[in-house]
């Protein structure tokens, strides 16, 4: 069976059609959660920010043109809220990054996992906001330069900026986590 591709469900969803709407969430949220959560490293935070992204989403469904992908929009949005809630909180550092893995290694291996994802967390949230969200968006969710401009509506020429400004902030700390 074939999907319908997400602006077409967003057109259903301007008429009222809430299951087009439910099945937009079901296809995007754990992209916009990663995002989310990449960013802001706290998981409840992540939650927050994602159901108000699709909050909006809803709210505004029947000025959605899609001049874009929606992928684009739901990046747009998500980075928004994100850099509001830099803007509104400090952000804190997390212990550690969810588990993905099934599989256990042993407790050595899991306490140098751990003191490694600490660092590269306080590493990355070292970065001003939206170098950070640049790095987010173009390294851990691999968009394009393009993709990343439109989602944190800036030209692409500030999203190469901002990712080398980036990229000369994080290696004398990164090299120095290497030689650790």
């Amino acid at each position: 069976m074939k999907e319908t591709p997400s602006e077409e469900l967003m057109q259903a969803v301007a008429s009222g059609d809430l299951g087009a709407f439910n099945e937009i969430v079901r296809s995007h949220q754990e992209l916009a959660w990663r995002i989310a959560w990449r960013f802001l490293g706290d998981r409840h935070a992540a939650e927050d920010a994602v159901q108000e992204a699709f909050l909006r989403i809803l709210d505004g469904a029947a000025s959605y043109r899609p001049s874009a992908s929606f992928k684009t929009f739901l990046f747009r949005v998500v980075t928004r809220l994100c850099l509001d809630h830099v803007r509104k909180h400090r952000p804190a550092p997390t212990d550690r990054l969810p588990q993905v893995a099934d599989s256990e290694p042993d407790p050595a291996t899991r306490m140098a996992d751990a003191e490694c994802e600490q660092s590269v967390r306080a590493t990355l949230d070292s970065l001003p906001p939206n170098q950070r969200m640049a790095v987010v968006l173009r390294y851990w969710e691999g968009l394009n330069c393009r993709d990343v401009a439109a989602a944190m509506e800036t030209s692409d020429k500030a999203v190469e900026r901002l990712l080398a400004r980036a990229r000369e902030a994080l290696q004398p700390k990164l090299v120095r986590l290497i030689e650790e």
